[in-house]
């Protein structure tokens, strides 16, 4: 990442305004669109810069409170052990014989917050400054130091039976002390240091170890030594963790001046990918001591310098990490000493996708050289020095504060008389429906350009409107390469559509019966149901999870009103009822998607121009795209092929789209809707990436707006609710509704069909159409509430990885063998239908396979095809004795 005084560069706004002359006059659009819809340019704006909330525990025991302290939990309780101080007098009495440094022994525990402290026994040897890692089995106390010198022994502490018990562990290959240190998934990482009393020198040695063969194998030297640090080393550093990335950043270097040596403070970072670092030490193995230091990267400046900032810094929401404050190094030779204000106390946070700091608070008497442990649901800081020589006994608990929801009563207003304005065009759209080709075909009156919106409407989910940005904010635009699909469309338009017009057929799945066998249509048309199902619990639960997260409205009201209110319109009006809300949702989707994107412009210094420039140089575009043939990652390959052969099942074998071809008046006017959703796929595709670029570009400028508990998920209607004006954030809020509410009630009469047509009328032939539409709309029912119950348990879960992932995913696991049926029931002849049907379920079988051996996702769909096409066609050619249908062209 650049620097920030290039990116606020005059000179380079001006030159790129000259090539995106729209940043210059964004401003009078936005304005111009706030005044049409009469909302105040007052944004709803939540507290800023205190975010972290701080109290005290009660005091260790030591009155005058311990610096270096190895600090951890066993069996969940907050331990103390160690540590140094001066119990005679202070550091600079040193002429009075007084100011002598005294490390300790003695082991603390606190049972719960709200207890008290007692001592439960001693340490091997009185100890300091070294590193404490907790584990389930106890807390591992690595390195450290005391009056005379440093050490390399690794104990393992646990505390059972009121018994305090050490086990000795393989040693660090050096001795080592004032260092940091952490765990990062299985493995434990200890950073920088000296390996002398005295600070010669600092340490840029990095060391890692399995914990598993730390703890299987007590004496065997297991350490193994990473890619070191950029620089002379660093004493006192901080660390931190985010997914497969470690970060080290301050600290104190030695350096020499005038025969002597000195503290240099250090205000830069570093981040190594763990995953990258594994892939150079692996080419390595004979010289590991010459391993590429090429993995660490730089990343932004600390605001100030930081030495001694309690470690390891802790995750705080999804992409930040907390800083505790630190010496500064801004007091060194302040005088008198004895008066000396104490080390900064301001809190930083560290955001991983814009390589920002933010302030988030600040501590009243901030304490260092001291560990900060993660316990319950609070950062716990015990101890420590608050300033030069003198330590505190004092406890400090903190905790992150939510975001305070300020949805207003306006964007209430605008997103309820929304809901209510989509319920009667429904209602209206629809008539009275009297017989079930209304209920699922919509008398095959619908318009080609409405059947056109509603495809493109059902297919832009609130997946769409909430996970692209998402993906455009964290990731850049890698998943574009996937609007490659829409090579599908000749296709469909005129392979596929032409049979399926031409059979005059209501549920898709009737042509597997008519081509192959009775078992093949109801495999397939069950297929569809589950995934309808799963596909129903997720559109509901994300944009509840928006309104939850921006307006504080309780997410399970929130499922709960938009399933029942897509089912009730669902229920009474039928296709007809589907198709036309469709056609307005997709108009609300993608106008509140463009007056969002315009805001955002607005708010970014330099406008369109420096969000090209701030998003090329954050590298969110298409920079970490690989085109390699790497099957375990998501290669520009795996995107492109998986999109194509996940959409194949979408636009050829799903019952939700194949069903609005069957709604026009003829053939040519259902190719022509196909085209319509061609044309405006890639281009929606491409506005939300936007939003996200923009979004990055945003809050790289205002990192503070940024709330840490925010997931990525959210970060779209959070900007709306905090930034936008008001009433303007209801209508967009309304727009992810809308985006859910068109896929719902698709999702939901698509199965209402394919339940009655495929099982009820094929079994039950004399069934009246009566009876048949009462069951649909029954059907409707029971669907909406197995979504509605589904989607209340997402919302269980808690945090869950990137909802377009998962929705991908769960398409490919369910689609790849129902196209595939399709796929040789259009082009084959010698497939037959026992072949078929082996051939889907060896498919099924394989992505199974693949999902749970953690095969990537993308490559579900492709081996779903292929496997299904394969098998099925080899079991055909060697079982003849089974006749295909020939006749069926």
């Amino acid at each position: 990442m650049p620097s920030r005084s290039l990116r606020l560069s005059q000179n380079n706004i001006v030159s790129l305004n000259q090539f995106f002359p729209i940043a210059r006059y964004d401003s009078w659009f936005f304005l111009l669109i706030s005044l049409l819809l009469g909302c105040s340019l007052n944004p709803v704006v939540g507290q800023e810069n205190q975010w972290i909330a701080a109290e005290k525990l009660i005091e260790i025991p030591d009155p005058i409170g311990l610096a270096g302290p190895f600090c951890g939990l066993v069996n969940d309780s907050l331990v103390v052990a160690g540590g140094a101080n001066f119990p005679d007098g202070m550091p600079w009495e040193i002429e009075t014989k007084k100011g002598t440094k005294i490390w300790h022994d003695d082991v603390y525990l606190l049972e719960r917050p709200d207890g008290n402290w007692k001592h439960v026994g001693k340490l091997p040897r009185s100890l300091g400054y070294g590193v404490a890692i907790t584990l389930p089995e106890g807390v591992l106390l690595i390195g450290g130091s005391d009056a005379s010198q440093h050490y390399a022994d690794v104990y393992l502490l646990t505390y059972k039976s009121d018994q305090l018990q050490f086990q000795s562990l393989s040693a660090l290959p050096v001795r080592l002390a004032n260092m940091a240190g952490m765990l990062i998934d299985d493995k434990i990482y200890v950073v920088g240091g000296s390996h002398t009393p005295g600070e010669q020198a600092a340490s840029n040695r990095v060391f890692s170890v399995v914990v598993r063969e730390l703890l299987g194998n007590q004496q065997a030297a297991v350490w193994s030594e990473e890619s070191p640090l950029p620089g002379n080393g660093r004493l006192l550093p901080g660390i931190a963790a985010m997914g497969s990335d470690l970060f080290v950043f301050g600290g104190a270097e030695i350096v020499s001046e005038a025969d002597q040596r000195r503290r240099h403070y250090l205000q830069n970072g570093f981040k190594l990918s763990l995953k990258q670092a594994q892939q150079q030490s692996s080419k390595h193995q004979q010289a590991r001591d010459q391993v590429n230091r090429s993995v660490w990267q730089p990343i932004a400046d600390l605001p100030v310098p930081l030495v001694a900032t309690p470690f390891p810094s802790p995750a705080i929401g999804p992409n930040h990490f907390l800083v505790c404050g630190g010496d500064d190094g801004s007091r060194v030779g302040f005088e008198p000493i004895d008066q000396h204000p104490g080390f900064n106390g301001t809190c930083w946070g560290y955001h991983v996708i814009t390589n920002t700091w933010m302030e988030m608070g600040s501590l009243q008497k901030p304490t260092v050289t001291t560990q900060i442990v993660p316990w319950q649901d609070h950062f716990v800081i015990p101890s420590g020095e608050v300033r030069p020589g003198v330590r505190s006994a004092s406890v400090t608990s903190l905790r992150l504060v939510s975001p305070t929801p300020s949805f207003g009563i306006i964007n209430y207003v605008s997103l309820v008389v929304y809901l209510l304005i989509v319920f009667g065009i429904g209602l209206l759209a629809a008539g009275k429906i009297v017989n079930t080709n209304q209920f699922f075909r919509a008398d095959q009156s619908i318009p080609w350009w409405a059947a056109g919106l509603s495809i493109f409407a059902t297919m832009l989910s609130s997946i769409t409107f909430m996970s692209i940005p998402a993906q455009g904010f964290s990731i850049g635009w890698n998943l574009f390469v996937g609007s490659i699909y829409v090579i599908l469309t000749p296709l469909v338009a005129y392979v596929y559509v032409p049979y399926f017009r031409k059979l005059d057929i209501t549920s898709a799945y009737e042509f597997l019966e008519i081509r192959f066998n009775l078992a093949v249509r109801l495999f397939a048309s069950l297929q569809f149901i589950l995934f309808q199902l799963g596909r129903i619990a997720v559109v509901l639960f994300l944009p509840s999870l928006a309104l939850a997260t921006v307006a504080g409205v309780n997410i399970y009201v929130s499922i709960v009103l938009v399933g029942v209110l897509c089912m009730a319109y669902t229920m009474l009006g039928g296709m007809k009822a589907v198709i036309w809300t469709d056609a307005v949702q997709a108009v609300i989707l993608l106008g509140g998607a463009l007056i969002a994107l315009i805001a955002i412009i607005d708010r970014v210094p330099g406008g369109v121009g420096q969000i090209i420039s701030v998003a090329d140089e954050g590298q969110k575009f298409f920079h970490s795209l690989s085109w390699s043939w790497d099957t375990t990652i998501a290669t520009g390959w795996a995107i492109m092929f998986g999109s194509i052969f996940s959409n194949l099942f979408s636009y050829t074998a799903s019952q939700d789209v194949v069903q609005r071809y069957l709604t026009t008046s003829d053939q040519k006017m259902a190719g022509r809707a196909i085209w319509v959703n061609a044309i405006m796929a890639p281009l929606a595709q491409a506005l939300f990436f936007a939003i996200g670029t923009g979004l990055f570009a945003f809050y790289y400028y205002h990192p503070h707006k940024l709330h840490p508990a925010i997931a990525n998920d959210g970060i779209f209607p959070f900007f709306v609710v905090q930034e936008l004006p008001v009433g303007l954030a209801g209508l967009i809020v309304a727009a992810v509704f809308a985006a859910s509410q068109s896929t719902v009630s698709s999702s939901l009469n698509s199965l209402a069909t394919a339940v009655v047509t495929d099982f009820y009328r094929r079994f039950q032939p004399q069934a009246s159409d009566r009876r048949a539409l009462s069951l649909a709309r029954f059907v409707t029912l029971i669907a909406g509430l197995i979504g509605i119950g589904l989607a209340i348990v997402l919302a269980s879960l808690g945090e869950i990885r990137s909802l377009w992932e998962i929705f991908i995913a769960v398409l490919s696991l369910f689609g790849g063998s129902v196209s595939g049926l399709f796929f040789m029931g259009m082009f084959t002849t010698k497939t037959h239908g026992t072949g078929a049907m082996v051939g889907a379920l060896a498919s099924v079988a394989v992505v199974m396979w693949m999902f749970f051996s953690g095969g990537l996702f993308w490559w579900y769909s492709v081996a779903g095809v292929f496997v299904c096409v394969f098998v099925g066609y080899t079991v055909s050619l060697l079982t003849p004795q089974f006749t295909a249908n020939k006749n069926f062209r």
